[in-house]
């Protein structure tokens, strides 16, 4: 069967002219690589520091339409992972004896800079992307345990986190690339202030500052029970830990928490997931040798313009990108992003399973070689920055989710 992809028509947008469509409007054939398309939206988001904005669905809907009629037995993947708690409690153990044991430690230490970033910015990281899960309440069948979960595995966090991800994670799997929606979304105001090496180099070390200070100024949603129980406990376990062993276990934590989201190996998911690399060093496609020289002469006979760098067969621009790397032993697979995207109620632990089984609909699409490479050339290449992710306007069929309704409280 084809691979089923949305082929989006891209369109870019000027603050000192109207938006004019890109110069490529007829759908490719089978195996035939947009490069056109995307060669001119790269260009022009360049010249005129915009985003690239499209008018079309987003492509994860028509996949898993395409995949489910194809694979029916793929949904008997979706529910929740066992071991998903058993996880949570050793990486929260691991953290609270690493905290412990850095008591009497001065902050500028060796042992306790070196120990931050090895072992707690990539436990913390893990506990990032347990709540990641939890949030689609893939940990247990009753949401309530999931939100009790949650809880628990924001502790080493140091700060309340886990209550207000979940519905502006949840509405970005609704509302994706949905400008004032979607807060994963970079906003001009840091694409345009950002747009240097200098400017990259200083959004890769504080991104999670970004993505904790820029719901507040684009989408503030009504705080809850569950937020205010999230700072209780939170603020509670940090004055606790204080008052028993000191500032110093405090700090390795926050400190751990900083470094997870900054020039840290598994932070580079946050860049690698949606921002558009098309014609970057680090991506790939992710298909056999043979197939992927047999589309590069078939895509070379049809387009001139062609490019050894660009994936096949990539939408143009792909507005999500996985990575089957190493690393994903440590993130609960989130590499496996565009399978997420998908199918959001398959755990961690099966996605890898799902990619297997719908591999004609994941074999080609252009995916990630190397975290650490996307953090390369998002800082280094001039044609990779803040302003190359895919945007809809608001109102383009986007909508907010925070557990309003019982499909909503069950992740879906």
């Amino acid at each position: 069967m084809a691979t089923a992809v949305s082929t989006a028509t891209v369109t870019t947008r000027s603050r000192s002219s109207p938006r004019t469509k890109s110069s490529s409007s007829k759908t490719p054939s089978k195996g035939v690589a947009t490069t056109s398309t995307t060669q001119t939206c790269n260009e022009a988001s360049q010249i005129e520091n915009d985003f690239f904005w499209t008018y079309t669905e987003e492509p994860h809907r028509t996949r898993r339409r395409a995949i489910i009629q194809a694979h029916p037995d793929v949904l008997k993947l979706c529910g929740p992972e066992p071991l998903t708690k058993y996880i949570v409690f050793g990486v929260v153990a691991t953290q609270f004896v690493a905290a412990y044991l850095l008591r009497n430690s001065s902050f500028f230490s060796p042992a306790f800079l070196l120990t931050a970033y090895i072992v707690g910015a990539t436990a913390n990281q893990n506990l990032f992307l347990a709540i990641h899960e939890i949030s689609h309440n893939l940990a247990f069948k009753s949401p309530a345990l999931n939100r009790t979960l949650a809880l628990l595995a924001n502790l080493p966090i140091a700060i309340p986190y886990s209550a207000s991800f979940r519905p502006y994670h949840l509405t970005h799997h609704k509302s994706l690339g949905v400008d004032g929606i979607d807060v994963d979304l970079p906003t001009s105001l840091e694409a345009l202030f950002l747009n240097s090496v200098a400017g990259k180099t200083f959004f890769c070390t504080c991104q999670i500052l970004f993505y904790a200070l820029r719901p507040m100024f684009v989408l503030q949603l009504p705080l809850g029970p569950l937020h205010f129980a999230n700072i209780a406990v939170q603020v509670a376990f940090d004055v606790a830990l204080v008052k028993f062993f000191g500032w110093m276990p405090l700090a390795y934590l926050i400190l751990s928490s900083f470094l997870a989201g900054s020039l840290h190996p598994c932070a580079g998911h946050f860049i690698a997931e949606h921002y558009v690399f098309e014609g970057a060093g680090t991506l790939r496609s992710h298909t056999t040798a043979k197939a992927t020289a047999d589309t590069k002469k078939q895509s070379q006979r049809t387009s001139a313009s062609k490019s050894d760098k660009l994936p096949v067969k990539a939408p143009s621009p792909a507005e999500t990108y996985s990575y089957y790397g190493p690393l994903n032993f440590f993130t609960y697979n989130v590499g496996y992003h565009n399978e997420h995207h998908d199918f959001p109620a398959v755990p961690w632990s099966r996605l890898p399973a799902l990619h297997e089984a719908a591999r004609e609909y994941y074999e080609d699409l252009p995916c990630h070689r190397s975290w650490c490479g996307v953090m390369w050339y998002f800082i280094t290449d001039p044609k990779v920055g803040l302003w190359n992710r895919v945007k809809r306007e608001a109102g383009s069929g986007g909508r907010l989710v925070g557990g309003l309704t019982r499909a909503e409280d069950n992740g879906e």
